[in-house]
């Protein structure tokens, strides 16, 4: 992704500003939009005995799926205040998913970008962390998608820059975004355009907790952030002063898998079941990323343009 490493204090900080003070202790039957976080739309999903038989031997067995699960800001996935349970959009997905699988995930907490070159070396079997799905991940990584994301802009509110449509626009800014996602690889690859055209180069400012990140935005050591879309939305709105300024790229975000690995169709289905159900619905409503909705799974998908 897309997504970063972990950042367990930014989190905190949310929520103790306000996030939970609206939720009831109970919980609730129909989801509510935002980060309702008991609201409870997963325990009762059952096993699919015909998905489950799609499962790789191995896994069919053990009963579980080792998941190295990157944990950065709501409302993908997040610590509540406690600083140690994780909620969000892909833990409950991934959770939904191992439902109808009829299987445990075994939730391994892992920095965003140490997470693909762990399933290359076994460590993890599926790697969640809103991973975005392009061509050149896909040369050693499968995808099966759950959701599409993308590539975003925020600033703070005194800003002069209007809507981004073109990296060229970014010329003699500071950008700041986090290590090892499309973001970093998007300003990178397109570093020169600025010089082709007779303008100062911008500056890229690489971050591994986001928390760092906003704070260099807050404090003007950074001009704009590149992020996820609905990270940056939400954070806008809890964060004053600041401001989403627009959509870039839309791009489809998947489980992370090894590549040719044979887990892939047993999530696709799974995914789609979920789909088919209602509960992918439910879930997404519940975390306020409904525009975000994919309408099938698919694996390996081309790139979005």
């Amino acid at each position: 992704m897309i997504m970063f490493a972990r950042l367990r204090t930014a989190a905190t900080t949310l929520l103790a500003s306000g996030l939970l003070a609206g939720c009831s202790s109970g919980l609730a039957t129909d989801p509510a939009p935002g980060l309702d976080v008991n609201t409870d739309v997963v325990s009762s999903i059952p096993k699919d005995e015909t998905i489950a038989a799609l499962l790789p031997p191995e896994i069919r067995q053990a009963e579980s799926v080792a998941v190295g699960s990157s944990v950065g800001s709501p409302p993908s996935a997040f610590y509540l205040a406690d600083n140690r349970t994780v909620v969000g959009q892909d833990v409950e997905i991934t959770d939904a998913v191992g439902r109808v699988l009829g299987i445990r995930v075994d939730r391994r907490e892992a920095a965003f970008e140490a997470i693909l070159p762990a399933l290359g070396s076994g460590k993890f079997q599926v790697g969640t962390g809103n991973f975005g799905v392009t061509e050149e991940r896909k040369k050693t990584i499968d995808f099966v998608t759950y959701i599409d994301d993308g590539q975003g802009f925020a600033v703070r509110q005194d800003s002069d820059l209007g809507q981004v449509t073109d990296i060229t626009q970014l010329c003699g800014r500071a950008i700041g975004t986090g290590a090892g996602t499309t973001f970093e690889a998007t300003l990178n690859a397109h570093r020169e355009r600025c010089a082709q055209i007779g303008r100062p180069p911008y500056e890229v400012q690489v971050f591994s907790e986001q928390s760092a990140m906003y704070s260099a935005l807050q404090q003007g050591k950074v001009d704009v952030l590149m992020s996820t879309i609905n990270g940056l939305r939400y954070a806008t709105t809890q964060q004053p002063g600041l401001r989403f300024l627009n959509e870039f790229r839309r791009l489809d975000v998947g489980f992370a898998l090894p590549k040719n690995s044979p887990l892939a169709p047993a999530l696709q289905a799974a995914v789609n079941k979920l789909i088919a159900d209602g509960t992918y619905q439910r879930i997404l409503h519940k975390w306020g990323t409904t525009a975000s909705a994919i309408p099938s799974s698919q694996i390996n998908p081309t790139e979005t343009r």
